[in-house]
């Protein structure tokens, strides 16, 4: 079966590995350009705004299915596109990818259809927001409405924090159209949750829970990224709570879209917070998340191409999709500055990676020599599989020790605290970068 990957960072890398080991899968082809991906898949020189591009490659090639990984080609209706050439695809259709292209939209949906979800206020007027402003209690929490590369959220502690993020974003547009609406959220606290779910339209079935690590520096200080790390199972998500979310929040929102003549086929990310008062949806992404897709997709079981077609084939019901019973902890190897500014083409030197780990090339390339250099905020992610969480820690900080280059930044508290929560220890429950 010939696959085509739209798409080229770390969550691609991830699937194209995978999608590599399935019995059907007889040749691959990606999107974009990524050293890492490169070795197993023929990589495709076009850009994910190229529809046209893409869909006739998609022909001239006979691709047979095609897995869209990206937020903006999803949001952009590229899977409709595909679709309406006759090439199957695992991704949402253009209308249901509104839950993750427009916040206010969401925030709406999520509204009229009973989810729990923090309280809210949409403004396209800055005078109007600034007003709100004025009487709100504090911390808020502003968001750009549209797409902002897991960028265009800030919690601001203060009456000017909240104001500076108004102005960057609606009057000095740092994230173009995406920051001309903002949602003003209710602040709310807990543990939070990563919960991707594969849906046929109909059918749920759950992938492991995942714990991120949005903000850039330890102790989940600065600015908000596309993702510093993750650890997988998320501990705080116990099997009651687990329960509760399906019943409350999975199955009311994947019912709805049907409802709302928007079926969901593909992965569905609910970013969820255990508050005090019960689990709510702080956001939804219409895709499997990066990172969370490295370690989620590194502990599924089974042939997962042949589950990913069940999604778009409606027959998800007749397929296994569980996990093993392992932990993986997964640390992003940023860029020098990331992310505000940083700098390219540094080279990078890997060691020899100790068993139990896999490397997803986030933002890589080869220079004119033939060398491995960085080409993005995020370059790597070093992933660490074990028993428990201790070992799995352990193993991909081992590993983050190995890969040199020029500027390299990632944190060292990733799964401290999912560790501090589990009921038992381990001899390596400390931070060796601590």
């Amino acid at each position: 079966m010939r696959i085509l990957i739209v798409g080229s960072g770390g969550r691609e890398h991830a699937l194209v590995e995978v999608i590599a080991k399935s019995k059907i899968a007889t040749e691959l082809f990606c999107v974009g350009h990524n050293a890492g991906i490169s070795s197993l898949a023929t990589m495709v020189p076009l850009a994910l705004s190229n529809h046209a591009g893409i869909v006739e490659f998609a022909v001239q090639h006979a691709i047979e299915f095609a897995v869209i990984g990206p937020d903006e080609a999803l949001v952009a209706g590229l899977a409709d596109v595909l679709e309406a050439q006759g090439i199957p695809c695992f991704g949402p259709s253009k209308i249901a990818s509104r839950l993750e292209g427009s916040k206010a939209f969401a925030k709406d949906f999520m509204v009229r259809n009973h989810i729990p979800t923090p309280s809210y206020q949409v403004f396209s007027d800055i005078a109007a927001a600034r007003e709100y402003l004025s009487r709100c209690s504090f911390p808020v929490v502003v968001k750009a409405d549209g797409l902002a590369l897991g960028k265009g959220v800030v919690i601001a502690e203060t009456h000017e924090e909240a104001e500076q993020a108004l102005e960057a974003m609606m009057v000095q547009k740092i994230f173009a159209s995406s920051g001309q609406t903002v949602v003003l959220e209710e602040f709310v606290s807990g543990p939070e949750v990563s919960l991707l779910v594969l849906s046929d339209g109909t059918q749920v079935k759950p992938l492991v829970s995942c714990m991120d690590h949005k903000r850039v520096f330890e102790g989940d200080k600065g600015p908000n990224t596309g993702g510093m790390g993750v650890i997988a199972p998320n501990p705080f998500y116990t099997e009651q709570i687990a329960t509760q979310c399906m019943k409350s929040i999975v199955l009311p929102t994947i019912a709805a879209l049907k409802r709302e003549g928007s079926p969901f086929v593909g992965c569905l990310f609910f970013g969820l917070m255990l508050t005090s008062q019960g689990p709510v949806v702080i956001e939804y992404n219409c895709r499997f998340g990066d990172p969370e897709a490295q370690v989620a997709l590194s502990l599924l079981d089974g042939d997962v191409l042949e589950i990913l077609l069940s999604c778009r084939n409606g027959t998800l019901d007749q397929v296994s999709v569980e996990s093993r019973k392992a932990s993986a902890c997964s640390v992003t190897l940023a860029s020098g500055g990331y992310p505000i500014a940083y700098e390219k083409r540094k080279i990078i030197t890997v060691g020899n990676l100790p068993m139990g780990v896999s490397l997803f090339h986030g933002g890589t390339a080869y220079d004119e020599d033939g060398q491995l250099v960085s080409d993005g905020g995020r370059v790597l992610h070093v992933v660490g599989k074990g028993k428990t969480l201790a070992e799995a820690m352990c193993v991909a900080y081992q590993a983050v020790d190995v890969i040199s280059y020029e500027g390299k930044q990632y944190r060292k508290d990733i799964g401290i605290r999912a560790l501090q929560e589990e009921e038992h220890g381990s001899s390596c429950v400390h931070n060796p970068y601590s």
